[in-house]
């Protein structure tokens, strides 16, 4: 039985603590916050705590705070044998090296406490200081049911620098079609069909390929049309800035 102690409540936490919940093998034997942990835990048991220097003794640690507070939050646990894991996209396994055992596990995914995620359907991206260590993170996540990649810190980055493109930023391109909608009267439903039809033919063709529109075609006279009928001045720039690089990049 692999002992867990989960160390924040944050999106990624929360999520993680629903994961790691009654998997063969893993035992959450406790759950950290600096504040009192608002989540609702239902019929779990699991202790928590606000104290670092109440943290048990472990086998793995799994460090799921802001960036920021990785380090202070880490060194807090400079006295355990346990592995020490962040589970950050964008920060480097050497940040972690003032400890014997050290790792990441980054669960590549938008995370929202409102909505829970499948796991099984999520990659986990693991990358750890010995070998050792690399097969007590694969227990974990074969025990969570995900598929596993083994990325180093250069590609992690890589990685997170592209789900900021992919996720983070069309995400607000939505947001700003959900203001043009509403503007209008129009439901934001009407676009869903699109929405899930760009994203299921990238699973097949490249996404540069499966471009449309009138920046791809080149079409000046609806691009001029589209930039007199947007009000806002920031949304004007963000359309003739994607529009050029789209044409660009063809």
């Amino acid at each position: 039985m692999i002992k867990v102690v989960l160390l924040g409540a944050g999106n990624v936490g929360v999520n993680l603590f629903k994961a790691l919940q009654n998997k063969n093998g893993i035992e959450l034997v406790q759950w950290y916050n600096r504040s009192v942990i608002q989540y609702k835990q239902g019929d779990s048991v699991v202790p928590v705590t606000t104290q670092l220097n109440e943290i048990v003794e472990a086998d793995l640690y799994l460090i799921s705070v802001s960036d920021t507070a990785i380090t202070p939050v880490s060194k807090a646990l400079e006295n355990k044998k346990g592995l020490v894991a962040h589970t950050a996209g964008s920060v480097a396994l050497s940040l972690l090296e003032g400890h014997q055992n050290h790792a990441v596990f980054y669960p590549l995914q938008t995370f929202s406490k409102q909505k829970e995620v499948d796991f099984s359907q999520i990659p986990l991206c693991l990358e750890a200081n010995s070998e050792e260590n690399l097969n007590l993170l694969k227990s974990v996540a074969q025990a969570m049911g995900g598929p596993i990649h083994l990325i180093d810190s250069v590609q992690r980055k890589a990685l997170h620098v592209a789900a900021v493109f992919v996720n983070n930023f069309t995400n607000y391109l939505y947001t700003i079609g959900e203001e043009l909608c509403k503007e209008h009267k129009v439901p934001f439903s009407v676009l869903q069909a699109l929405i899930a039809e760009t994203a299921d033919k990238i699973k097949t063709i490249p996404p540069s390929t499966a471009q449309t529109g009138p920046a791809v075609r080149g079409d000046q006279k609806i691009l001029e049309d589209h930039l007199q009928y947007l009000t806002k001045e920031s949304h004007q720039q963000l359309y003739q800035l994607i529009s050029a690089s789209i044409q660009q990049h063809g």
